[in-house]
């Protein structure tokens, strides 16, 4: 890694300020995350004795404080912007921009349907959802479920992963005995 790439708290406060004083989108180094992320890693693996383990930690608490003001401010700055560059977004800030799209794609899609009075594909579009699989990973161990689709799921054991119907999925993860996997981690 280069030097004018490396992260420390110094750099990450700096580029905290100069993002909050500026009313523009400025532009980071297309793997400041990932530099962020590895910065992150490697101190928290570090492991100290008394005072300094303390001082680890209130560095840690520091970086993800800024790590959240920047990425907030930054997000801030294209929702209420329609003439900002957003070049300089980054992959990691498109992603989450990304699912906002998404969002208001769908917002406006169940909007326009209820508005022209399309009950069939709301109920086409609940159903969908209900049903929609994804998979998740059992904290417990569970006997066979009857799916939201009517097909039967199990017996799970603890560690097992799945893929059973959303409706079922959520049920499961409020109870605190399956949790969802994300396939992008």
């Amino acid at each position: 890694m280069s030097e004018e790439n490396q992260i420390d708290i110094t750099s990450l406060h700096h580029t905290v300020l100069r993002e909050t004083e500026s009313d523009s989108l400025l532009e980071i180094t297309p793997n400041f995350y990932r530099n962020l992320a590895d910065f992150i890693g490697n101190l928290q693996k570090q492991e100290f004795d008394g005072i300094e383990n303390k001082i680890k930690d209130a560095m840690i608490e520091m970086v993800t404080e800024l790590t959240s003001l920047l990425i907030e401010i930054r997000l801030d700055k294209i929702s209420s912007s329609s003439d900002l560059e957003i070049s300089n977004l980054l992959d990691e800030e498109k992603f989450i921009l990304d699912s906002q799209e998404k969002q208001k794609e769908r917002t406006e899609m169940i909007l326009s349907a209820t508005l022209n009075g399309k009950s069939k594909f709301l109920e086409s579009l609940s159903q969908s959802h209900k049903t929609k699989k994804i998979v998740i990973r059992f904290l417990h161990e569970v006997d066979e479920i009857v799916g939201a689709d009517l097909e039967k799921y199990g017996p799970f054991k603890t560690e097992d992963i799945a893929t059973i119907p959303y409706e079922n999925a959520q049920a499961l993860i409020v109870k605190n005995i399956a949790t969802k996997v994300h396939l992008e981690d």
